[in-house]
């Protein structure tokens, strides 16, 4: 189905494998946006120390440059996703991907710490824009089917790649400078939104409907309140009367939105794409899949380089091979997608994922790379493999005119959840490495944490997995008649 208010003159739509170069040109520069997004994500951390030595930062406002980026991403996606089923796809792209490059530039040349941390803020807003708007421009272009696939499989591979690549680049670029891990992205943005311009289908106007501005309002309040709650409770307390008062804020606001969307005659959120199973089995599994990752990453950082001393682009290096597995998948995911299904994908990906967790607990005080470390990062690399196949499970069957509220839901999801899952680890481990001095008593307090992230990724497969159980029939229910085989010719 089309879209009443984002129809594209000339979609290159196909159901073969045969793209145009002008189709590939379109799909590389989607996906050249969404890994900027994800390196922004990942790529600050390793800069951090420099920034809090030049700006004189304290470690609070340091976690505001990480925090900072994840409340306008995970607070607007809901809202970005829609926006471009109703005001236009290449529209919103391209504005949202101008205020991401301004924002880097910026980013590099400001010598205020608040001033950066609001220079991360707009990032991250406009990323929740850009990412559920290149992903439902992909999948309004490609035939559902094999084309979407392989399609959907390269544009996330570039997504994963982009997280998984952030401490690689963040390590070169904090060798050179800090302010280059704000700068890097400027140029490749600027020749993104060029050819973005050029190469976008265009949005033929809207023919009619109305603009949610309450729900819009509602959805928007609630979910930044529930991100700056989530990621501000490890600081002021769990339990504390502000983090409490703040969640329940944030469930009333979601609760008048339910209300609200249940009564407008043009809603911005269908909230019956909610009980689409399969968009609910891919959310839960991104949280897990994001959560897991990022909580062990986070716990590897700190232990690795912090703790043992390892410089950043020897902790890049070492972890280097999950990028190149994620880059390597990008030729196969969608024939494993064509093959078996998303639904074995995810389960046998999240499964080996969670292994290689498991393994990664053998970790002591000085790890050797080639026994150690090396086969739990290249099982939990295989992880990152399954990501092509949630993203084609979240969309599969959902009509063009949401198909940017689906991206938006899934992106929400793994934003949201995967900083609940960080939150929750960093609760884990903070009273016990607060007292910790010596690599012994910093690895017994990073322990549970890690645990943790492996218990994560366990839930995840074996929700997964259920997904496979066969449902068994209701015996009240007449067979299904079974088409008859046709006699070979003689």
């Amino acid at each position: 189905m089309t879209s009443p208010t984002t129809q594209t003159t000339t979609p290159p739509t196909t159901s073969s494998f045969t793209w145009s170069p002008r189709v590939w040109a379109m799909l590389i520069t989607l996906c050249i946006v969404l890994f900027l997004d994800g390196l922004d994500v990942s790529m600050i951390g390793v800069a951090l120390p420099s920034i809090g030595a030049e700006l004189d930062l304290s470690t609070s406002s340091l976690q505001w440059l990480v925090s900072g980026y994840i409340l306008g991403y995970g607070g607007l996606l809901l809202l970005g996703g829609r926006t471009a089923d109703l005001f236009g796809r290449r529209k919103v792209f391209l504005i949202a991907l101008a205020v991401f490059t301004v924002a880097s530039l910026a980013g590099g040349l400001v010598n205020s710490g608040p001033l950066l941390i609001l220079t991360r803020f707009i990032k991250g807003l406009a990323a929740a824009f850009t990412a559920p708007t290149g992903l439902s421009i992909i999948t309004t272009s490609f035939a559902e089917g094999p084309a979407r696939n392989k399609a959907l499989s390269i544009y996330t591979v570039f997504g994963a790649g982009g997280y998984s690549s952030g401490l690689l680049f963040g390590g070169l670029m904090a060798g050179v400078g800090w302010r280059w891990t704000f700068l890097l992205p400027v140029p490749i943005a600027l020749a993104a939104l060029a050819a973005a311009y050029v190469l976008l289908p265009k949005d033929k106007p809207a023919e009619g409907g109305g603009h949610d501005l309450l729900g819009a309002a509602l959805s928007t309040g609630a979910m930044l309140l529930l991100v700056y709650t989530v990621v501000t409770a490890p600081e002021v307390g769990w339990a504390s009367a502000r983090t409490v008062a703040s969640f329940a804020l944030a469930a009333a606001l979601v609760a008048l939105f339910v209300l609200a969307e249940s009564r407008v005659k043009h809603p911005l959120i269908r909230l019956g794409i909610l009980r689409k199973a399969s968009l609910v089995r891919a959310s839960l599994a991104i949280v897990a899949v994001a959560g897991s990752y990022f909580s062990w990453q986070f716990i590897v950082t700190l232990y690795l380089q912090d703790t043992l001393g390892w410089s950043p682009l020897k902790l890049a290096l070492a972890l280097l091979p999950v990028g190149l597995m994620v880059a390597a998948s990008a030729v196969f995911s969608d024939k494993l997608v064509n093959r078996f299904g998303t639904a074995r994908i995810i389960a046998v990906s999240m499964a080996v994922m969670a292994i290689g967790y498991l393994l990664f607990l053998r970790l002591d005080t000085s790890p050797s790379y080639l026994t150690m470390l090396l086969p739990a990062v290249l099982l939990i690399g295989v992880g990152w493999i399954g990501f092509p196949a949630i993203n084609i499970q979240a969309t599969a069957g959902v009509d063009d005119d949401e198909q940017g509220l689906a991206a938006g839901v899934l992106q929400t999801s793994m934003q949201v959840g995967a900083a609940i899952v960080l939150a929750v680890t960093t609760a884990v481990i903070a009273s016990g490495a607060d007292g910790a001095t010596s690599p012994e008593g910093m690895l017994d307090a990073f322990r549970p944490g890690l645990v943790f992230a492996a218990l994560v990724s366990i839930a995840g497969a074996v929700v997964a997995a259920l997904a496979l159980v066969p449902h068994r029939r209701d015996p009240s229910l007449p067979e299904p008649e079974l088409p008859q085989p046709e006699l070979a010719s003689r």
